[in-house]
């Protein structure tokens, strides 16, 4: 995949209003790709007159710094720092890379540096409290148009099933509740800009492509963004329409895996504006087919797990009048897995003895209308936007004398949500925030049977939400070392819910068909974030989260269940930041108390319900650092440590009957939160070099340990899964406009189980899910 041009080379259409260093340098930051520090406060509020212009972005920094009285140092080809000029400016010089230029940092404040978009205030990573991670843009498409699992490879602190591209739940620091997509809400938030991408469906896995970055905010978040970020939230931050500037680029790439097909991926990126400085459109396409690697010798079939992904998205940015803007975005995305990915663990390696075939499809699709203005130092956002999704999954569920027989799922959701938002933000990270939000929810849970030529339906939900909420958050500085920040959210929820396809024999029975009730709930937080000598910061930090509950099919009974919170307590540590400093490091410790648990779990006929199975405790400690070995070379690495145990079980509580204790647990304990691994570890390598004027060079390696989990609670669930390492590494020779990319995947091809369950109706069975074999990718990309 094409890397961006190093930034003193890339011509940019800038037009930044007139305003405060802060905000222009903020804008140029997401615009041009580079992250800025600026070590004196006083030219961070300094004022300065309206830039616009074709430039790069190194020369659009240079301009505003000679306006406020600085100059520009280079720390690496995407990292700056602006200073007080320590002499008349002289001309411009050429940009030579300066690596010993932060020892030069003064340790009066902390550097204001990438800007946290998830704060909703537009907060600097150093006056944001709590575990904030970023990947860029850049990074994630080096090796192809790829999906979640990109995330995942690299940030030890988020957790997957891997049941397939779009089927798979997402967890953050340790909360799970299963392994099933079934009725209750993620425990993750996933937001495209301002808006979430879904409400209680899975993953859509959307190609991270044309990004600027990912952020990833551990959890609870309830403060900021409501029900469903129990866990946190990943937001993707697209890249802006350019209001001046015809381009775009192209990227495939072709793939051969050991013991599998072939693939490929490609990927186009346009921008294109209608009217100058006033109207453009940018549109980004992909299409993926991953091969597959999986065979069932009962079929006579090879490689059945093939997946195949094609979607895009579509941006229409209009500048109002001066401060004020409008954006419409489309997305959409269609996944076909021609079968799943799991393996017999009995069988010879990578078959399934299977006689069906489970296909499974996802369909997604959003639209969103954002409206962004300022009024002096007041911001103002409102963003609206429409969601479909619709899931289709086959399993396996024959039994030994029977004809072969498909169970089929099918969850159906549809979501419209607006929040609109106010904010002013100072240059020392005081300020305020008020919202409002509005969000309805729909899903459709659809069951049945299939054998041939019979169709068996099955009792299905749907349940129905309407939440208004109001939030606000304020910052104080306490001391010129000490910044307090304190919240709340208050939201009142409407659920109802109702049978579908229930049979007419069973209804004198069922408990209830339909069901409709209120909840209030209130969401407190506070932090507080300390400067500490040396750059360095440390801060603590209580949230809370919850979910609301819904109404769930069990043995033929629709059953309510309650919804569930978390209240979290954090501590943290950091030091630098990873790919500026040449030292960097950060700590955090949390515990969780979680209360009412919601969990999709089997019941006596196999099939996935959702109760309230009790109350836990979860602790994680993280660490993270990376350090500048050499001129070019740069080592990371990353830990995740989880403890967690369901530690009360609850009034509904059927799936964790007769289930064994823990090892070493006391009596009142049960097994630990399922699909979360003890230890998750990685460490990468990473080395940059410009073997001539007109090239450069990257290459990206690293390891990463999973550790032992189980699939899942009870003791049909208790099969282990983890304990594997997986590997990867990526070359990108870059020149003018041209790249070629080599990559390789799974170096070792290792053997592991990254999750135990294929179908949930023959857990007998002893699946696996294997690491997909060892994949070697070739990629080309140029710009125009």
């Amino acid at each position: 995949m094409m890397a961006a041009a190093p930034a003193e080379a890339q011509s940019l259409s800038i037009d930044l209003p007139a305003g405060s260093v802060r905000d222009q340098v903020t804008t140029l930051g997401r615009l041009g790709g580079v992250s800025v520090v600026v070590t004196d406060p006083r030219l961070w509020s300094k004022p300065v007159p309206r830039l616009r212009g074709r430039m790069s972005a190194v020369i659009a920094l240079r301009l505003i710094a000679a306006r406020c009285g600085g100059e520009v140092e280079a720390i690496d080809s995407l990292l700056y720092r602006i200073v007080p000029r320590r002499a008349p400016t002289p001309p411009p010089t050429p940009y030579r890379p300066h690596p010993q230029a932060e020892a030069a940092k003064t340790p009066e404040a902390p550097p204001p540096d990438i800007i946290v978009i998830g704060s909703k205030r537009d907060l600097p990573f150093g006056q944001t409290a709590g575990q904030v991670m970023r990947v860029s843009g850049q990074v994630l498409e080096l090796g192809g148009a790829g999906g979640t699992e990109r995330l995942t490879s690299r940030l030890t602190t988020i957790a997957s099933t891997s049941l397939g591209a779009g089927r798979n739940k997402l967890f953050i620091r340790g909360i799970a509740d299963s392994s099933f997509s079934g009725p209750s809400q993620a425990t993750v938030g996933q937001y495209y800009g301002d808006l979430r991408l879904g409400y209680n469906a899975p993953d859509p896995d959307l190609r991270l492509a044309d990004l600027a970055a990912v952020e990833v905010l551990a959890g609870p978040q309830g403060t900021l963004y409501g029900a469903g970020s129990m866990g946190g939230l990943i937001r993707l931050v697209p890249n802006p329409v350019e209001l001046d500037r015809t381009g775009g680029s192209v990227a495939i790439g072709a793939s051969a895996t050991a013991h599998g097909a072939p693939g490929f991926d490609t990927q186009a990126v346009l921008n294109l504006p209608v009217v100058t400085d006033r109207l453009g459109i940018r549109l980004v396409a992909t299409a993926v087919e991953e091969g597959g690697y999986i065979d069932k010798p009962l079929l006579g079939r090879r490689n059945v797990n093939t997946t195949r992904i094609a979607g895009g998205r579509g941006t229409v940015h209009l500048n109002i009048t001066d401060g004020w803007s409008a954006e419409l975005i489309g997305i959409a995305q269609r996944i076909r897995g021609a079968d799943s990915q799991y393996a017999d663990r009995d069988a010879p390696f990578l078959t399934r003895r299977t006689r069906v075939v489970e296909a499974f499809d996802n369909d997604f699709g959003q639209g969103q209308f954002v409206l962004h203005g300022r009024i002096g130092d007041l911001r103002l956002r409102s963003s609206i936007g429409l969601t479909a999704l619709d899931l289709v999954e086959r399993y396996d569920a024959t039994t030994p004398g029977d004809p072969a027989t498909l169970f089929v799922q099918t969850n159906r959701t549809r979501m419209v949500a607006n929040e609109t938002r106010a904010w002013v933000t100072h240059s020392d990270g005081s300020g305020w925030l008020l919202g409002v939000s509005y969000t309805g929810n729909r899903n459709r849970l659809l069951r049945s049977f299939l054998q041939p030529g019979q169709r068996y339906p099955l009792p299905g939900v749907s349940n129905q939400l309407h939440e208004i909420t109001a939030y606000g958050e304020a910052s104080v500085r306490l001391t010129p070392a000490i910044l307090l920040t304190s919240g709340a959210r208050v939201s009142r929820s409407v659920l109802s819910g109702a049978a579908e396809d229930a049979r007419k024999q069973i209804m004198p029975i069922v408990s209830a068909t339909a069901a409709t009730r209120q909840e209030w709930s209130v969401l407190p937080s506070a932090s507080l974030l300390v400067d500490l000598r040396g750059g360095a910061s440390a801060f603590l930090r209580y949230q809370q989260g919850f979910r609301p509950g819904g109404l769930a099919v069990d043995d033929d009974y629709i059953r309510r269940f309650d919804s569930d919170r978390v209240s979290t307590i954090e501590a943290g540590y950091r030091f630098g930041r990873a790919a500026r400093d040449p030292f960097a490091l950060t700590l955090t410790i949390a515990h969780t108390d979680w209360r009412n648990i919601q969990a999709d779990f089997l019941d006596s006929g196999n099939l996935p319900s959702t109760a309230n199975i009790g109350n836990g405790d979860v602790w994680t400690v993280e660490a993270s650092g990376a350090i500048r070995l050499a001129k070019g070379w740069r080592m990371e690495g990353a830990v995740s440590l989880n403890d967690s145990s369901v530690n009360e079980r609850g009034p509904n509580d059927l799936s964790l009957q007769d289930a064994p204790a823990a090892p070493g647990s006391g009596a009142g304990s049960l097994r630990p939160i399922p699909n979360i691994a003890d230890i998750t570890a990685r460490i990468g390598m990473i080395y940059e070099t410009a073997p001539s004027d007109r090239s450069r060079l990257k290459i990206d390696g690293w390891v990463r340990y999973i550790g032992l989990s189980r699939l899942g609670l009870g003791p049909l669930l208790g099969d282990e899964q983890g304990n594997y390492a997986d590997s990867a590494v990526t070359a990108r020779m870059g020149w003018d406009r041209f790249g070629v990319t080599v990559g390789v995947t799974n170096i070792l091809n290792a053997r592991g189980n990254r999750f135990a369950m294929g179908t949930p109706f023959v857990t007998g069975k002893e699946q696996i899910t294997p690491i997909r074999p060892r994949t070697v990718r070739i990629g080309l990309d140029t710009a125009f």
